[in-house]
């Protein structure tokens, strides 16, 4: 079984593309970047010719020897059995952070033999990227591979529900009740085991607990590994105690990061390269306080002030250790925390289908509002309610100050727009967002 991923089509469009560059696809280790080349290799060429740096070192001495493309593609082809052909095949650099060399060396694919079809990827690229002073701005093309999101997840579980949600987008009419109760369900079963592929794919296969805990595990692990190997013995350690520090952070009632909460007498300067490393690393997203919702919402923010969320909330579910048996209790499972883990999702998915910088806003302590989102000539609240209580004194004070044009609420009422701007959306329906507010505009504000 395979999940069908989003960033599918793009590949697509990569491979055809008139003026194709070698590709990066970046993403947090475990999201399912290996998976998905393999699969686009098998469905659109021939053969996939595949070196992974990590697990066969000594292919860095070929990039080592020469910077020739020509005596490059003869020593890989001899490493792979036979020729490489241009025509016919992908060439797949895995994990390439390992060698330096070979992701300089894309550039000269670029330049000197373009008619290669290359994909590259790695689990700390971001990081590798950030220190590698010599790699050449423009010779490369970039996509993101983010945690599986729920109608992903949805669509390999469900397919006829998966269906209907797409007869909501164009007419905001509110989900049938039978429908609305099955996704909940399904989408509790997504809140438990999360977007990484393999524990994912356990819970459709099979709704073992035990293995998706195991799976989920071992991914958090690999994590902690991930600390120890690439990093200093001391920034590692800080690294550890930032990640560990998180569901912490999100419990409070105000989720403003505070470094005095990972140890006593802690600093910033302690541990902003550790959460440095982090967000390099696609591990975290880093949530800016925003003094003033105005164009443009990254000239308002406050580097001092922000809110830290996990990539993906599974691996959140998992770290502050919430038995799986919870997705039997009702509601619980999205008002545990403080919420935090259905603002883990919702930032989540906002991420997956916006590129613009999302922040969020408070007023004197007496109001916040979760996001904000920059799209197109707006800028637009965004609140999170985890549960149908779905009264909000902070997105009325917000209103009333900066008389926004839509406004969005997620909480587990149906899907209505209202009026005076207010959408709200079912949380289960939060993938949708974007064609939400796209429709909006189209038939409400021109």
């Amino acid at each position: 079984m395979f999940f069908e991923r989003k960033l599918y089509p793009e590949l697509l469009q990569w491979k055809i593309g008139k003026y194709r560059k070698p590709l990066i696809l970046q993403g947090a280790r475990q999201t399912g970047k290996t998976s998905l080349i393999k699969h686009f290799g098998a469905t659109q060429f021939l053969e996939t010719a595949y070196f992974n740096f990590e697990e066969r070192p000594e292919l860095g001495q070929i990039f080592k020897d020469t910077k020739q493309v020509d005596r490059i593609l003869h020593n890989l082809s001899i490493i792979y059995g036979k020729k490489i052909d241009s025509s016919t095949m992908l060439i797949v650099f895995d994990e390439i952070q390992a060698c330096e060399e070979a992701l300089n060396a894309l550039k000269y694919f670029s330049e000197n033999a373009p008619e290669y079809a290359i994909i590259a990827a790695g689990s700390l690229l971001g990081i590798s990227l950030g220190s590698h002073k010599s790699f050449p701005v423009g010779k490369v093309e970039f996509l993101q591979l983010n945690p599986l999101t729920f109608f992903e997840y949805l669509k390999s579980k469900n397919l006829s529900l998966w269906n209907y949600a797409q007869t909501t987008t164009e007419s905001f009419d509110a989900l049938l009740p039978g429908f609305f109760v099955e996704f909940i369900d399904h989408f509790k079963t997504y809140m438990i085991c999360g977007g990484m592929p393999e524990p994912a794919l356990r819970m459709v296969e099979t709704m073992d607990m035990c293995e998706v805990e195991k799976s989920m595990n071992q991914i958090l692990s690999a994590y902690a590994l991930d600390f120890s190997k690439h990093a200093e013995k001391t920034e590692a350690l800080r690294i550890r105690y930032v990640w560990e520090a998180i569901p912490a952070q999100l419990a409070k009632e105000n989720k403003k990061f505070i470094y005095q909460t990972i140890r006593q007498g802690a600093r910033a300067r302690e541990f902003e390269m550790a959460i440095e490393w982090l967000e390099q690393a696609g591990l975290i997203h880093r949530i800016l306080f925003c003094k003033k919702p105005s164009f443009p919402l990254s000239f308002y923010s406050d580097l001092s002030a922000f809110k830290i969320y996990m990539l993906d909330v599974g691996l959140l579910r998992i770290q502050t250790r919430l038995d799986p048996i919870i997705f039997r209790e009702g509601h619980r499972l999205f008002t545990e925390f403080k919420g935090a883990l259905s603002e883990n999702y919702i930032l989540q998915s906002l991420t997956a289908q916006f590129d613009g910088l999302i922040s969020y806003w408070a007023s004197n302590g007496k109001a916040e509002v979760d996001f904000l989102l920059q799209y197109k000539d707006m800028i637009i609240p965004i609140e999170v309610k985890s549960s149908d209580n779905v009264t909000s004194k902070s997105l009325s004070v917000y209103a009333k100050e900066y008389s926004p044009r839509l406004r969005i609420r997620f909480s587990l009422k149906n899907l209505e727009f209202s009026t005076d701007g207010l959408l709200n959306i079912p949380i289960f329906l939060a993938d949708h967002t974007r064609t939400f507010i796209d429709v909006i505009i189209k038939k409400e504000f021109r």
